[in-house]
């Protein structure tokens, strides 16, 4: 039998997109300026398969959360190797060898994707959130382009809040 499309589902319904530079992301000790790009967090699950006879059924496993890399700009004042410097070093420090406890280098953060006019239409709360790597970057006598900085956060999970 024939199906009829409505035309609510036909028609153009007027929205408004969100666009990637309009964001703010935040994390304690690093100004939110400095931030030139990131990405938004990204869960995947494991697949847990169960026979029977001639058959697989297939369940969820464990749920884990992919890396979050952010982008820095380093500013001469404020110093971006040094904000991300100093957190990394809550986690590990290169003088003495010695690691720190995970509440010391562990935070939450914040990812707030904004409106036309500066309204948050979209916020993710990072929870667990450490410097898992810091790549200070490359120096270069044919470049005249900012230096920038790569930091690979690991998170324990996030929440998106709305």
């Amino acid at each position: 039998m024939a199906q009829v499309i409505y035309t609510d589902e036909l028609m153009f319904k007027g929205w408004e997109p969100k666009y990637k530079n309009r964001y703010v992301f935040k994390i304690d000790g690093i100004p939110s300026f400095m931030i030139k790009a990131a990405n938004r967090p990204s869960p995947s699950s494991d697949e847990v398969v169960l026979d029977h006879i001639n058959v697989q059924r297939k369940l969820k496993g464990k749920t884990t959360w992919g890396d979050v890399s952010i982008t820095l700009y380093d500013p001469i004042s404020p110093s971006g190797a040094q904000a991300a410097f100093e957190w990394f070093r809550l986690s590990h420090e290169s003088v003495t060898g010695r690691n720190g406890y995970a509440d010391m280098y562990k935070k939450d953060c914040t990812i707030q994707i904004l409106g036309p006019i500066g309204d948050v239409v979209e916020e993710w709360t990072l929870k667990g959130a450490w410097p898992k790597e810091v790549d200070m970057g490359d120096l270069d006598f044919s470049s005249a382009e900012p230096m920038e900085i790569a930091v690979t956060l690991a998170i324990d999970y996030a929440i998106l809040q709305y």
